[in-house]
């Protein structure tokens, strides 16, 4: 699996990811898009989690009454999340798997509700990727929805100055000094051709953040996407 023993390495170590185990600001921000503009609740439905992590969205979801499969390529995340969901007594209601999201699911078609990618894909190469999107859109059910929030290059000068100082192999790529991680930034035209052949974009917008690594604060810059499968 594609940078298996980095993301090992630092949901040991840390120097990247901050430890919580309450949901996402954006992914509640997502839910509460669902609820409001299209009338859908968590409760009753199918729900894939890709790049789950340590299940802070998979577990908060699978307490609101979602049934939550989380793909995860860190085993000590999974542990981290199976734990929790233990704790919240949702171990019935999620699920994680040790494998690859860049690789084809083992799921039947039309299977999931809502789909969730949390600043995952961006450390997929492209091969893995392009395997992603069309996994995505079998497994996710018609008028199904997919969240999506994603590193952007748009306007980044931290994504601009990694790009120049650190680059990848591929196109838009950088390595992460000390960390050896490889993550892409997208432009809008990238979310676009990438995403618009496969999902109606319901809504799109850029945010600014700001993320630190090894205890130095970065801003940085995000697409948040909602989209469903027409």
């Amino acid at each position: 699996m594609a940078q298996t023993a980095v993301w090992e390495k630092e949901y040991n170590d840390k120097k990247l990811l901050a430890f919580h185990h309450e949901p996402q600001k954006d992914t509640l921000r997502f839910i509460k898009y669902l609820k409001k503009t299209h009338k859908v609740q968590l409760d009753g439905k199918t729900i894939l989690d890709l790049g789950s992590g340590t299940g802070r969205n998979g577990n908060y979801m699978a307490k609101k009454g979602g049934t939550v499969h989380g793909i995860e390529i860190s085993q000590t995340a999974i542990k981290i999340a199976n734990e929790q969901a233990h704790k919240l007594c949702v171990e019935k209601q999620a699920s994680y798997y040790f494998r690859s999201f860049g690789e084809p699911l083992s799921f039947e078609d039309n299977t999931f509700d809502i789909v969730i990618d949390v600043t995952s894909s961006n450390s997929l190469n492209e091969k893995e990727r392009e395997t992603y999107i069309k996994e995505v859109q079998r497994v996710l059910k018609p008028q199904g929805f997919f969240f999506l929030k994603t590193l952007c290059k748009d306007g980044d000068k931290n994504a601009k100055n990694l790009l120049k100082m650190h680059p990848g192999k591929e196109v838009n790529t950088y390595i992460m000094p000390d960390i050896n991680l490889v993550e892409r930034v997208f432009s809008e035209s990238d979310i676009i051709s990438l995403y618009g052949n496969h999902f109606e974009i319901l809504k799109k917008e850029k945010k600014t953040t700001y993320s630190k690594i090894n205890n130095q604060p970065y801003k940085r810059n995000f697409w948040i996407v909602y989209m469903q499968k027409s």
